[in-house]
């Protein structure tokens, strides 16, 4: 009997594995399983190397389905990203993500197929890798400006979490359009629109915060 597992990677305090579960509920999976690690940076640390993400190759089987919120969380980078897919294909495993509803498998033997379903893999691989390096500048900004305002009025606390500013960032590295997002993350437009102008600032916030 095939399952379907649902792998989470829960790096803060705001990417609860309830809400990933929610997520991919709402989008219409049935999840028999959740796999998750908890504190592991997904941007130094190998799928094959987190306690959990090991298991993963044990006990997916050919015809299962893994599920992930995004190809992210397959890898710590595009190289990782990418190996990891394939490798799951070539085990007749089916990679479904929850964001943007993409699947890939190793099903097709038609050569065209298989060309584009590749690129595809190297093209959401790349944007993973390129979002994940993309935050992390956004951080190192957020959390500089924080210091520097150290003492000062912090302003309004922010309507988001880092989680929601996780997704909005990464919607908007595929060009999403504002109020897709928006339904997406819980968010108003407005908020979207905000942290689209000035995501370091968006970061900013949420360090000055300590959130």
């Amino acid at each position: 009997m095939t399952k379907t597992i649902l792998y989470a990677r829960v790096s803060t305090a705001d990417q609860t594995l309830a809400h990933q579960k929610t997520q991919a509920e709402a989008s219409g999976f049935a999840i028999d399983e959740v796999v998750a690690d908890n504190g592991v940076s997904g941007v130094s640390t190998a799928l094959a190397e987190r306690p959990e993400g090991k298991r993963l190759f044990d006990i997916l089987r050919r015809g299962d389905t893994l599920v992930v919120r995004w190809v992210d969380r397959l890898g710590r980078d595009y190289r990782d990203v990418s190996d990891t897919i394939r490798e799951f294909m070539r085990r007749g495993v089916v990679v479904k993500t929850v964001i943007n509803g993409m699947t890939f498998d190793g099903a097709t033997t038609d050569p065209m197929q298989q060309a584009v379903r590749d690129a595809l893999i190297a093209f959401m691989a790349a944007t993973a890798q390129a979002q994940a390096e993309a935050t992390k500048e956004a951080q190192r900004a957020g959390i500089a400006h924080a210091r520097a305002q150290e003492g000062r009025y912090l302003g309004r606390k922010p309507s988001y979490n880092r989680q929601q500013l996780g997704t909005v960032q990464a919607l908007l590295s595929q060009d999403a359009g504002t109020s897709a997002i928006a339904k997406a993350t819980g968010l108003t437009r407005q908020t979207v629109l905000r942290i689209k102008a000035d995501p370091s600032e968006a970061e900013a916030n949420l360090a000055a915060w300590g959130l």
